[in-house]
């Protein structure tokens, strides 16, 4: 899914980001109200607008995020993704998560969404800031990061099956189609596999040499997931108390070294080889580059419903520098940021 860009385009693109970054170094960003979009006939009634909203049993899509001031142009992209490409866009409710600025990053998400219907969450950072053991990279570490381990504590009954979502991603398909992935009895989740992937650089070899340990795994073909882009059936996740599960390794990496990155190794510690499969064109991940330099990278072959920006390279920072990688591109127009002119107006 290649999209050319005319290089007069591309080149007031890069002047743009880098005039509205020059001009915000000393304010709060300010972003632009988002087009409307209406549902399609045959889609649920559409919810009530609300900042506050009730947990609706006739949402046809329940999507989660994570929410903070760093991330929040990210995540109005997201939203923009979310609503634009489903055939029913006042049917999905969004539940949002935060655990500090709310006040602000409510009337951000009212202001550009005034039709949306969602609700923040707030997250107490000290549930798992004492769980948390330094990775290879400072973001990782942060609390917010692991909140999605939370999401069974933190949404009502209600929200029982839940698209969760990162912030560094569009998608450019009907979220309908990947809230609908087939779960089977006694699972409680479900995200694209990488079985390809080296599984073992996922775990120090203090984890692999100790037998007690690496039996963790034993029965089941384990393989690579990324938990960027998951769907949860939260009520399975309560019953098999897998937030507890998660807690218990991690407390285990406080007293040995087991793994190096962040909040996703207790993920695959629990449920690697005990997830249901999602096609891979719902998570193209890695655009943002490896954890180190954030290089650019290429979409993977096949097909693609969504583009994720994992990695240390987002695509705000890159086109904001000035130095945009290629697929940036395709991330710019979901950007809500107000700058000194519109891109789409070239």
């Amino acid at each position: 899914m290649h999209r050319s860009v005319h290089p007069l385009v591309a080149v007031l693109l890069v002047l743009s980001y880098s005039a509205a970054a020059e001009a915000g170094r000393d304010e709060a960003p300010r972003f632009r109200e988002a087009p409307q979009f209406y549902n399609s006939p045959g889609c649920p009634p559409p919810l009530p607008p609300s900042s506050a909203a009730v947990c609706s049993p006739s949402a046809m899509v329940h999507v989660a995020m994570t929410l903070d001031v760093a991330y929040l142009r990210g995540s109005l992209a997201a939203i923009l993704s979310v609503l634009q490409h489903t055939s029913c866009p006042q049917s999905v409710q969004f539940h949002l998560v935060a655990s500090s600025s709310i006040a602000y990053l409510n009337a951000t998400i009212a202001t550009s969404f005034p039709s949306l219907s969602f609700r923040i969450y707030p997250f107490d950072d000290s549930h798992v800031s004492g769980l948390i053991s330094t990775s290879i990279r400072e973001a990782l570490d942060r609390p917010l990061n692991y909140a999605r381990s939370y999401l069974s504590r933190l949404l009502p009954d209600c929200a029982r099956r839940v698209v969760y979502l990162d912030s560094d991603l569009i998608l450019v398909d009907d979220i309908v189609a990947l809230a609908s992935t087939p779960i089977p009895d006694g699972i409680a989740l479900a995200a694209p596999e990488y079985c390809n992937a080296n599984f073992t650089s996922y775990f120090t070899p203090t984890f692999w040499s100790n037998p007690a340990l690496s039996m963790a795994f034993e029965g089941r073909k384990a393989c690579y997931f990324n938990t960027g882009v998951m769907v949860m059936d939260l009520g399975r996740w309560r019953e098999g108390r897998y937030t507890e599960r998660i807690e218990e390794w991690m407390e285990l990496q406080k007293r040995m070294r087991i793994y190096q990155l962040g909040s996703l190794p207790p993920f695959l510690l629990v449920f690697a080889g005990r997830i249901a499969a999602v096609e891979h064109r719902w998570n193209q991940h890695g655009l943002g580059g490896d954890n180190f330099r954030g290089l650019c990278r290429d979409l993977h072959p096949g097909r693609v419903s969504l583009l994720h920006w994992s990695g240390k390279g987002k695509p705000w920072a890159r086109l904001d520098a000035g130095r945009p990688c290629p697929l940036d591109a395709l991330w710019a127009p979901y950007d809500l940021l107000r700058t000194p002119f519109s891109i789409e107006d070239c």
